[in-house]
């Protein structure tokens, strides 16, 4: 949530800082703001609205030049959205600016605090009062700014990344972060801060990723410091490598991000088990895995924890695990397991799921799992993110930037991950027939190109949205490995167009659901050949009886179903349990063409961030 853009260097700041906020559009967000040193006084200029409202306030009475500024995208915690809550936030003297991400949860205590002692609060966000806060400190003890964050920021309880300016200091920014990501882009004879790199990729290709609990001084001439903000010892900086490039961060010819990145699944997952799985030789290993196979094999059961799609995409493994590996699996909302007590065992084997690997409740998640002494396992999108370093080991996605909020290609690639998992573990143990074994590595080899097949049902679910993308409900329905995929299909039906969608397994339905079912109902069922074909067809003639309209997904070649339905969408045949890779595509295509019906902000739907790094 939120995006924070800064630069100190040589060149303009201001064109930098707004492409860089447009580039940090996908996290969501509902104002923004940007500040500007010239030389002499500190310029704000900020709005309710996005970037581009921005850009136009920024033409009248704005002077865009400076080489040194800092740039945010705010998504409301504390205050409504408008011009005064956005960011940046002044402190009382006008001297500090600061941009934030994150929530301050002690902020009312020390809001009162610094209102005795003289200080006047002009928004209701908790930014202005850590703003204040680092002033009071820096007056109270005579401390140059950096000192002055460190100590502000030990008597702060939540999450933040930040980005702290002093004009009487104004070769100097100071980021910090704890729970929210941070990069530093380090160039020549200038700095970059960005929630990840994309904002500067193409001027660097080197950064730093502030780990929780660091600080950076970012000064211009002088060698970047990083130190603990909790007992202010110095830190090495690990410079890495940025893997992205500018093409991945665009979107290529493409109306939209979402659409874009649903075309890029057959690539992204021959991506994910390329180098990983070798079908003809009847291999398939993960460094993550091979080197802690008895921690697997040993497990006494695997606890998925994982929030939104992920949390999908966990559902799904758990089929998976359980039929190919035979280990018990629990699939848990990171945000529930954090705070519910559970029962975890250091004979547990813990795999948190996430696309940014940003998570909060899934962060939180992976501490109490480690401080009961489990094995934790991390799937992840972003090389360097927090789960990846917080984690024993874990597997990346290579899904590439995922921009549009609604999350598409994580969901097939992070599949495909876990697939490849309990394949090595079925392996292993010896739960799966060599036959099978092999059998479903050739599968699996083959997925991109039917991905490639399902994705021509595009026209099919165009024509499907025009007639339903004004439907007020909707309902989907799965069995078995898809009843998964008609959660995820809901979902994404009630992200990005505003719909309202439920999935249930279908059987489930007689228990309640059949009665939304009437002739205005919109029925989508999951049907392929495989799996419980006969049982869903059964429901299917229990929705027809009712005069619901039903729009199926089925196998290319299917009659039975074809004569109920009243749409079809055909996918090519695979096995049950990889059909969810291939079932999830005609989801994805109908969700995003009834949003674009509808008139919807498919990339950035409302009130939704990409990454949710607040609870």
């Amino acid at each position: 949530m939120c995006g924070i853009v800064g630069y100190i260097g040589y060149r303009e700041a201001y064109p930098i800082v707004i492409k860089g906020l447009k580039r940090l559009e996908y996290r969501g967000y509902d104002s923004a703001g940007v500040m500007l040193y010239d030389g002499e006084a500190i310029k704000l200029c900020k709005t309710k609205g996005k970037v581009s409202d921005l850009e136009a306030k920024a033409k009248d009475n704005f002077t865009t030049n400076g080489t040194i500024g800092i740039g945010h995208t705010r998504w409301a915690t504390h205050g409504v959205p408008n011009d005064v809550n956005s960011h940046p936030h002044l402190s009382n003297s006008g001297d500090l600016a600061i941009i934030h991400n994150g929530i301050i949860e002690n902020y009312a205590p020390l809001k009162e605090e610094l209102k005795k002692r003289g200080y006047i609060f002009h928004s209701d966000t908790d930014t202005e009062v850590l703003v204040n806060l680092i002033e009071e400190v820096q007056k109270q003890e005579n401390l140059k700014l950096g000192k002055a964050v460190q100590v502000a920021l030990n008597q702060v309880v939540g999450a933040y990344a930040i980005a702290v300016f002093d004009k009487k200091n104004p070769n100097e920014i100071v980021a910090a972060r704890l729970g929210s990501p941070l990069a530093i882009g380090v160039g020549e004879g200038e700095y970059f801060i960005a929630s990840d790199a994309s904002p500067f990729i193409e001027y660097t290709s080197n950064a730093i990723y502030l780990e929780d609990g660091e600080m950076a001084n970012i000064r211009l001439h002088k060698p970047l410091k990083i130190r603990k903000i909790k007992d202010d010892s110095l830190v090495d900086p690990y410079i890495q490598e940025l893997q992205m490039n500018l093409e991945q961060i665009e979107k290529g010819g493409y109306d939209h991000f979402m659409l874009k990145e649903i075309y890029e699944q057959p690539s992204v997952i021959k991506d994910t088990y390329r180098g990983r799985l070798h079908a003809n030789e009847g291999i398939v290993q993960l460094a993550g895995v091979e080197d802690n196979l008895e921690k697997f094999l040993n497990a006494d059961r695997i606890i998925i924890v994982a929030c939104g799609t992920s949390w999908h995409a966990g559902l799904v493994a758990e089929y998976i695990f359980e039929e190919f590996a035979r280990i018990p699996v629990e699939v848990e909302y990171a945000s529930e397991f954090r705070y519910r007590n559970p029962i975890i065992n250091k004979t547990d084997v813990v795999i948190a799921i996430s696309q940014s690997g940003e998570t909060a409740d899934t962060m939180a998640a992976i501490k109490l799992a480690k401080e009961h002494g489990a094995f934790v396992f991390g799937v992840c999108n972003v090389v360097g993110s927090s789960i990846s370093r917080e984690t024993h080991a874990g597997a990346y996605t290579h899904a590439g930037p995922e921009i549009g909020v609604a999350s598409t290609k994580a969901f097939t690639t992070q599949i495909t991950v876990l697939t490849m998992i309990a394949l090595r573990l079925a392996k292993a143990k010896g739960t799966l027939s060599s036959p099978d074994f092999h059998r479903y590595l050739q599968e699996l080899e083959l997925i991109p190109d039917k991905v490639k097949e399902a994705l021509e049902t595009n026209d099919v679910a165009k024509e499907i949205a025009a007639v339903f993308k004004d439907a007020p409900n909707c309902l989907y329905l799965g069995r078995g490995y898809n009843f998964p995929v008609a959660l995820e299909g809901a979902l994404k039906l009630k992200e990005i167009s505003y719909i309202h969608a439920e999935g249930y397994p279908a059987a489930e339905m007689k228990h309640g659901p059949i009665a939304l079912i009437d002739e205005h109902m919109p029925v989508i069922v999951i049907a392929p050949k495989q799996g419980h074909y006969d049982k869903i067809v059964s429901n299917i003639q229990e929705i027809k009886s009712r005069s619901g309209k039903i729009i199926a997904v089925v196998t290319k070649g299917d009659t039975q179903v074809r004569e109920l339905a009243d749409y079809v969408i055909e996918i090519p045949e695979t096995s049950d349990a990889l059909s969810p890779l291939i079932t999830t595509i005609p989801l994805q295509l109908l969700s995003y063409h009834i949003a674009v019906m509808r008139g919807c902000n498919v990339d950035q739907p409302r009130n939704l961030a990409k990454s949710v790094t607040v609870e």
